[in-house]
């Protein structure tokens, strides 16, 4: 029944937006029936950084401390701007398998009996258009990046070379997170409103709330757009951050390469 409902809340959505789809052929019992079986329910699991041991402290007692807050500053702005670089380009999210923000889970649980019924098009820009907000908004980013290292103390810094592999993407999320949902949520929001079917969304998922079949955090398009996109963000910092850590070569300036070979076992 739940699946039922919900196929049916995905199909009239699709049916609002294009104005042309006639649902009588749907109401057939055993034709929705059949319909349903075709429904793949797609999950997409968390990227999450690797687990590491902390740092070799001792290989830091060489640096004073403006050194390795300096060096590290330096190796965390290169790894922010790449980051957004990366992103903030046509097919910045859409191209990239890693960040690519998908469907809401209450229309992914429908696609493919949306594509069965030739309305996979509606589906298909939908979601485009969802990643160019998204790349639209990681613009935003840098500023904000860039102003939580320059506020970055001594302790700060310590805590992420002696951290785990994902330590400064942990710092950067804890201290730009509600800024960046500021910034980035007005860019999506404007993008978002261009398309008709992120309207009819948010109408029939207010609704899929209160019948159990929608979380609620993702009841609200632009809202669930800005989070995923946050997301990508972190991710695409955290793979920076491991891959500085793996090769110190490749963080930027000499005294930054010294300071993470010296701390790597």
């Amino acid at each position: 029944m739940k699946s039922r409902l919900l196929s049916s809340v995905a199909l009239i959505l699709l049916a609002n937006y294009s104005c042309a789809f006639d649902l009588g052929s749907l109401v057939n019992k055993d034709e929705l029936s059949k319909l349903e079986k075709a429904v793949q329910n797609k999950s997409q699991p968390a990227s999450t950084a690797p687990a590491a041991a902390p740092g070799n402290a001792a290989g830091l007692s060489g640096f004073s401390n403006a050194d390795q807050v300096g060096s590290l500053k330096q190796a965390l702005t290169q790894g922010a701007e790449t980051a957004v670089a990366s992103l903030a380009k046509e097919n910045g999210f859409l191209g990239n398998d890693k960040v690519r923000i998908p469907l809401p889970a209450s229309l992914q649980k429908a696609d493919a009996m949306l594509r069965k019924v030739g309305m996979g098009k509606y589906a298909d820009e939908l979601n485009t258009s969802m990643n160019r907000a998204a790349e639209a908004a990681v613009p935003e980013a840098k500023a904000l990046l860039v102003g939580a290292v320059k506020n970055m103390t001594v302790a700060d810094a310590k805590g992420i070379l002696m951290g785990s592999n994902d330590a400064a993407t942990q710092y950067f999320r804890k201290n730009t997170e509600a800024a960046l949902t500021g910034k980035f949520r007005p860019i999506v929001v404007n993008s978002m409103q261009k398309v008709k079917l992120a309207e009819k969304y948010d109408q029939f998922a207010g609704r899929g709330v209160g019948l159990g079949l929608v979380d609620q955090k993702d009841a609200n398009l632009e809202d669930f757009i800005t989070r995923k996109a946050m997301d990508g963000l972190f991710l695409m910092m955290a793979e920076q951050e491991q891959a500085i850590r793996a090769n110190p070569m490749q963080a930027a300036g000499s005294l930054a390469k010294k300071i993470f070979s010296a701390i790597k076992f």
